[in-house]
């Protein structure tokens, strides 16, 4: 039987099935990247609620294996030489759970460079952004008289939408034809703008036509349905 006593996290959350993939993660844009991707996978995962409003993520079991406090990590009883791995930030465990599985990254070399770059568009661009807009419109920044920052932030979001909307021009997904791990990165961080955030309308979504067909695609995929729930709030 696989033994993760070694990590100090399992104390806090014990592993129940210590063979399969422990995520430890909160269903927000950036968590969901990677529940979607082990569903996607058909990865054995046994997934941990890091619940924020207990500060669990600034306790010291997590800290060990997320030193930046940042949902998701994980941790792999099965890494590389069959050692365990543990891992945190979403876009590098995204890269290593398509590198592990040989899915959802194109094995030609320059296509695969190609996904990682609009990866790093995502984890770069739309995810800050995206997420500075939301505290200036819909959280404590809303309170704020000056609206310049919001506005600032509202303009970079739209010109990272028409990035966005122009290189899915013609195609189905970022990659072309072929659903990637961009697209896993991307439109959960796009669903949550126009939705959670409630800031349609601020960033006139209905502009990018193509954004907005491929988010319906992306939100009608099972694995895309379950893992948006993924771990499930208390």
């Amino acid at each position: 039987m696989t033994n993760l006593s070694a990590f100090p996290i399992t104390k806090k959350w014990p592993a129940q099935h210590p063979e399969r993939i422990q995520l430890y993660s909160l269903p927000t844009p950036n968590g969901v990247k990677v529940s979607i991707m082990l569903e996607e996978t058909g990865l054995p995962y046994e997934p941990h609620l890091v619940n924020f409003g207990s500060n669990d993520q600034m306790t010291p079991e997590f800290l060990s294996l997320s030193p930046n406090n940042k949902i998701p990590a994980i941790l792999d009883p099965n890494g590389p030489g069959g050692k365990p791995l543990a891992l945190f930030e979403s876009g590098a465990i995204l890269i290593y759970l398509a590198e592990k599985t040989g899915q959802f990254i194109p094995k030609d070399a320059a296509a695969r460079y190609e996904t990682i770059q609009w990866l790093m568009f995502q984890m770069g661009g739309i995810g800050p952004m995206f997420g500075q807009l939301g505290f200036f419109h819909k959280f404590a920044g809303k309170d704020y008289e000056d609206k310049r920052p919001r506005d600032r932030y509202v303009a970079e979001s739209k010109r990272l939408l028409g990035v966005l909307n122009q290189r899915l021009e013609g195609r189905n997904w970022i990659m072309g034809d072929d659903y990637t791990i961009a697209d896993m990165a991307t439109f959960g961080w796009v669903r949550n703008l126009i939705g959670f955030y409630e800031a349609a309308d601020l960033v006139k979504f209905e502009d990018f036509q193509h954004v907005k067909r491929v988010l319906e695609a992306f939100v009608a995929r099972p694995a895309v349905v379950k893992g948006l729930n993924v771990p499930q709030r208390a």
